[in-house]
């Protein structure tokens, strides 16, 4: 069976105390013993990740995170995985322990990352969990409804161990979560049914043995769904392709690696544009990635340019982020430094980039993405993506960006 990859999931992420429950609900959510559930305070460590189908939502990911009041001999690190979970989630769950409330606790923890959670603009909701345990229970009512004229927002009351409350819960989170990024469409918006879409995909040392890169599966399933036709064929046959449509096809895709020859054997009055870019359009800004490609023009020697990938791999000859897109930079400016940084390790202090240039964000959901995006903002610093990069430094970045109609 073949899943939906996590980056295209809806997150959701409980945040909480030690101890306040969330590992038990993610598990009665889900159905499944992922979350190893102990009354050990700090038993949950990095981030679990779970997926599964939440209807009528779809594919869903719950993340359970470690204690936002962690004070064991680690515990600063375990906040540090819990702080990066706020970048990709697209729904956040606050979870109170029903005893910290019937015991007058002062909330601090909770009010500070209700903050944080504000800030990332965020749907969420407050979940007091354990209620089961509640000895007063006219007191702990009250203290709830000061709580919610308090924080202004409803607050839902549940025990892990009612199917019921766990039902609530679900419908709550229905309600909040927004709609899922494989429902969006990547490219079907921009064709016609029937149209002939031609890929250009070239299956050289970077491209999986046996199978074809994520966005290229992903953008021929979007054609697929919306009643167009594609037709893959590799650079070698680039030419047999277009014969096939009297060089006339609807839309040409192709890798973004190849953008010069692809270009050159397709007519003008065809529209062309990249795996890169689509993916660019889906995940990120592609106003805010053309306003980066342009800052090219403006870099002068000594200026340093941070690429950055999303996924890690081991490094090929002729890699893309390593070799290819440093050798067209340092032609265009010689004398520029170039930076790399891969997976997680996205820096947060970036004042020393005057650019950076980033992945197709494949293995990111839009929520890091644009986290990413907005940090490059805060630090007034332009960013762009692979595919806009290589189509400006080869001329044709207005040519490979009409079709979105851009606002720039």
């Amino acid at each position: 069976m073949i899943e939906t990859p996590r980056a295209n999931r809806v997150h959701i992420a409980l945040f909480g105390r030690t101890n306040a429950g969330k590992s038990s609900l993610v598990n009665k959510i889900t159905n499944q013993n992922i979350s190893l559930v102990s009354d050990v305070r700090g038993t949950t460590t990095d981030p679990v990740y779970k997926a599964m189908e939440l209807l009528p939502i779809g594919p869903v990911v719950f993340v359970d995170t470690a204690g936002i009041d962690d004070d064991t001999e680690i515990g600063a690190l375990r906040v540090e995985k819990t702080l990066e979970v706020l970048n990709r989630m697209d729904v956040a769950v606050m979870i109170l322990s029903a005893q910290d409330i019937e015991k007058s606790r002062e909330l601090h923890f909770e009010e500070e990352w209700l903050e944080r959670i504000k800030k990332k603009g965020k749907p969420y909701i407050i979940v007091v969990n354990k209620i089961d345990l509640v000895e007063n229970k006219e007191y702990f009512l009250q203290s709830i409804n000061n709580l919610e004229k308090k924080w202004s927002t409803q607050i839902i009351s549940v025990t892990a161990f009612n199917d019921e409350d766990i039902k609530l819960l679900k419908s709550k989170l229905i309600e909040l979560a927004p709609k899922l990024v494989t429902e969006e469409t990547l490219i079907g918006d921009k064709i016609r049914m029937g149209d002939n879409i031609l890929l250009v995909a070239p299956q050289d040392i970077q491209a999986p043995k046996g199978r074809l890169i994520l966005p290229q599966v992903q953008i021929i399933r979007d054609i697929l769904d919306h009643g167009g036709i594609p037709t893959v064929v590799t650079l070698g046959n680039l030419q047999k392709g277009l014969d096939m449509f009297n060089g006339k096809p609807d839309l040409v895709i192709t890798d973004s690696q190849v953008f010069a020859k692809v270009n050159a054997a397709v007519g003008k009055n065809v529209p062309l544009t990249s795996f890169s870019i689509i993916m660019a359009r889906a995940k990120g800004d592609l106003e805010v990635f053309y306003r980066g490609a342009k800052k090219i023009h403006t870099l002068k020697s000594g200026d340093k340019i941070l690429i950055a990938e999303a996924c890690t791999h081991h490094q090929l000859k002729g890699d893309i982020a390593r070799e290819k897109i440093p050798m067209l930079l340092q032609k265009k400016i010689p004398g520029i430094v170039i930076n790399n940084c891969s997976g997680k390790d996205f820096p947060k202090n970036l004042e020393e980039y005057s650019l950076i240039i980033h992945c197709g964000s494949c293995m990111l959901n839009r929520a890091e993405t644009m986290s990413r995006i907005g940090n490059c903002e805060e630090h007034q610093i332009e960013i762009t993506n692979f595919g806009m990069i290589i189509a400006e430094l080869n001329g044709i970045l207005d040519r490979v960006t009409e079709i979105f109609n851009l606002k720039v």
